[in-house]
């Protein structure tokens, strides 16, 4: 292959490529993050931020919220309740109150949460979702959710 064509092919050493990471960054994720998880929970979150904990919270809006939450293919309720199902199955409770908020403000309804978290007890025991089940419960009611009969 000629010189000319490997330089079309390779970045000069030194200069950055627009990824779809460097494109959404901790700005993006942090405006997603507020979106989904409403913006209490993060000034909560970044108000309590020191030196020790800023670099958590500046990897978790730029990964987690930043590349992983901004993706397509799948849409906001889905991720949420993906999320809370994954924090019922680790025993993930004070995680999981945020979540199930955040499901909330993506539209799931209380028997959709509810749901999720039946379905983790197969497969991630009994215990784990009583805990989600105890942890749900308490953020509804916080928030003034009507409870199914």
């Amino acid at each position: 292959m000629s010189n000319a064509k490997e330089a079309k092919k390779k970045p000069a050493q030194g200069s950055q490529l627009k990824t779809p990471k460097a494109q959404t960054g901790a700005e993006a994720g942090k405006a997603r993050r507020t979106e989904v998880m409403g913006a209490a929970f993060v000034e909560r979150a970044m108000g309590s931020m020191d030196g020790f904990t800023r670099p958590l919270q500046e990897w978790l809006n730029e990964h987690a919220w930043g590349s992983t939450w901004l993706r397509d293919g799948l849409d906001l309720k889905t991720r949420s309740l993906c999320t809370c199902s994954m924090l019922a199955a680790l025993g993930r409770s004070t995680e999981l109150k945020g979540h199930v908020r955040g499901a909330i403000n993506n539209g799931a309804s209380v028997v959709e949460i509810r749901e999720v978290l039946l379905h983790s007890a197969i497969y991630a025991g009994a215990p784990a979702a009583s805990e989600a089940f105890r942890a749900a419960k308490e953020v509804l009611a916080e928030m003034g959710v009507e409870l199914p009969e």
